[in-house]
C-alpha cells in the first residue's frame, strides 16, 4: 500500500515567524493567516513590516502563493525585493480591510503577479 503523507502546520505556529527574501533580508514577521469563508481558502497572509519595535510597523496583504516555508530555518520565504514590498498596498494596525473585496484582492495579488480569482 503507498503512503502518500500530506503535509499539514498549524496556521497558529506560523503567527510571529520571520519572513524573508531569497538573499535573507529579513522583510518582517508574519501577522495573521486571513481564510476566505466562501472558497475555503487561505485569501492572504498578513505581513508586518517596517517601523521599530512594533510601534510604526505597516501591515501588508501577502498572496499565500507567493509565500514559501523554509522549515528547515524555520522562517517564511517571499521572494521579492524590499523595494517592492515598500510599494505594496498596505494598511496599518488600526485599519484593518474589514471586507476585502474581489478587486482589492486582485490589487493585492497583481501587485505580486498572481491572480486572485
Amino acid at each position: 500500500m503507498e503512503n502518500n503523507h500530506v503535509n499539514l502546520l498549524s496556521a497558529g505556529t506560523l503567527k510571529g515567524t520571520d519572513v524573508v527574501n531569497k538573499v535573507g533580508e529579513n522583510l518582517g514577521e508574519l501577522e495573521e493567516i486571513m481564510l476566505d469563508l466562501r472558497n475555503g481558502r487561505v485569501a492572504y497572509a498578513v505581513l508586518s513590516f517596517g517601523g521599530f519595535m512594533g510601534l510604526g510597523d505597516k501591515l501588508f496583504a501577502i498572496p499565500w502563493k507567493a509565500l514559501s516555508v523554509d522549515e528547515e530555518h524555520e522562517q517564511i520565504v517571499l521572494n521579492v525585493e524590499k523595494e517592492v514590498l515598500e510599494d505594496a498596498p498596505g494598511f496599518d494596525k488600526d485599519n484593518w480591510p474589514q471586507t476585502a473585496t474581489s478587486a482589492w484582492l486582485d490589487n493585492v495579488y497583481s501587485h505580486y503577479g498572481f491572480s486572485y480569482s
